[in-house]
């Protein structure tokens, strides 16, 4: 299993990052989130995009990231410019099942440094915490999270042009 923890969150300032951050956690593989600002609007929409296109998917908001961070029980991932390489920690990881993958918003506590099993740069230049998190994870899943069947109320019809939106329910033995 896969989870998320935000750590930072501003929902005046991130809002928009915060959300990309739960989007792409769902879509490359990651089965909840944990946000440690309480924001019901945020869990509104993402909860939102799971009725409309599908998926396991859970967010909760307002949480204690140091309560959340002392009692997984799997390994724990910092998303950070100031880390390991990806490629060489990628070793590290792949041996356990659960893993929670932190990432921050603004400056994060010294204490997260400590708490996680491997600190990770997915690059060391300064980035986008979601950029950063959507490589680690098609990494980390080594590209699995592409052939995800959500099974939603709409379906996302791939092509080369314009949109293609049906819907979810199909006819037995239909494919898209």
């Amino acid at each position: 299993m896969i989870a998320v923890l935000r750590i930072g969150h501003r929902p005046d300032r991130d809002k928009r990052i915060t959300t990309h951050v739960a989007l792409v956690a769902r879509a490359f593989g990651a089965e909840k989130m944990f946000v440690d600002t309480k924001d019901r609007k945020l869990e509104e929409t993402i909860r939102s995009v799971c009725g409309r296109f599908g998926g396991d998917f859970t967010i909760k908001t307002g949480v204690s990231a140091k309560t959340i961070l002392t009692q997984w029980t799997g390994f724990v991932v910092h998303l950070t410019m100031y880390g390991e390489k990806l490629d060489k920690s990628l070793k590290k990881i792949k041996k356990n099942n659960d893993v929670l993958v932190v990432v921050g918003a603004e400056k994060v506590p010294a204490f997260l440094y400590e708490a996680s099993d491997v600190n990770i740069a997915v690059g060391n230049q300064p980035h986008s915490e979601v950029a950063a998190l959507a490589v680690f994870l098609d990494r980390l899943t080594e590209g699995k999270w592409l052939e995800e069947k959500f099974k939603g109320k709409l379906m996302i019809v791939p092509c080369s042009r314009g949109k293609k939106v049906v819907s979810g329910k199909r006819k037995k033995g239909e494919n898209l």
